[in-house]
């Protein structure tokens, strides 16, 4: 009876361990994202207090696919459809990242970030031609985080593509263009055209801040369970009355 007795107790003790773990990790895995997010932070910080220009070759660079670099140069704008990004918000607001390929002198493609375009309430895309000019300037990043998005590109009536993850290897496909470089152009605010957009690189994401917020709540419940079971553990059974004579 003794041994059967303790079954219940080592079971439960199982599930609040296993439970407590996993908080514990999750917790851990914020505390990494925000790790992460601080340093590119810092690494994007540090390029756009100087500025200093470099070639636009460096995009077609891949073994430096998640750095930062402040990069102009002469070409023009490809012949290809545009690009939009969608589920970006902005001031409250629903609607895209728009892209345009530009072709450097003597560079591999890349994608250019123009900026941000309303969407209508009937998800109507806005049209994007491209630009005119034939000099860009900006920051060379990463593309944005596709997270869990599986990366689909849905061809739009004017022959542009709606992504809602910015996948390089399905562009290179869609666009035909196989040496389209692993990073982006975040064209500079100063320049035209007179799109909203900015220099954040970490745009509809979660900042840093937030990560440890997370963490701290995980925690917490891995915490919680692990008191939870041991109040129970030590709390005393009421005794039974007895009836009868």
């Amino acid at each position: 009876m003794q041994v059967r007795s303790r079954r219940p107790l080592v079971f439960g003790w199982t599930l609040a361990l296993l439970a407590s773990a996993l908080f514990a990790r999750l917790g851990v895995w914020q505390l990494d994202r925000m790790h992460q997010k601080e340093a590119m932070l810092a690494a994007a910080h540090a390029v756009l207090a100087q500025r200093v220009p470099r070639p636009l070759a460096l995009a077609g660079d891949e073994a430096r696919t998640r750095d930062y670099a402040w990069a102009a140069g002469d070409g023009h704008f490809a012949d290809v459809p545009a690009v939009l990004l969608d589920n970006q918000e902005r001031d409250g607001r629903a609607g895209v990242r728009a892209y345009r390929v530009f072709v450097p002198q003597g560079a591999a493609p890349l994608l250019v970030e123009l900026g941000w375009l309303p969407v209508s309430a009937d998800r109507r895309m806005p049209a994007v031609p491209p630009p005119g000019f034939r000099h860009v300037a900006g920051l060379l990043a990463p593309p944005p985080s596709a997270g869990l998005a599986r990366p689909v590109a849905q061809k739009q009536p004017d022959g542009g593509l709606l992504l809602i993850a910015l996948d390089i290897p399905l562009l290179r496909h869609e666009l035909r263009l196989p040496a389209l470089a692993p990073r982006v152009l975040k064209l500079d605010p100063a320049l035209p055209p007179a799109y909203p957009r900015d220099l954040d690189i970490l745009p509809n994401t979660l900042p840093p801040a937030r990560h440890l917020g997370y963490a701290v709540q995980w925690f917490g419940l891995s915490l919680t369970v692990l008191a939870t079971a041991l109040v129970l553990t030590l709390r005393k059974p009421k005794p039974s009355r007895r009836t009868g004579p």
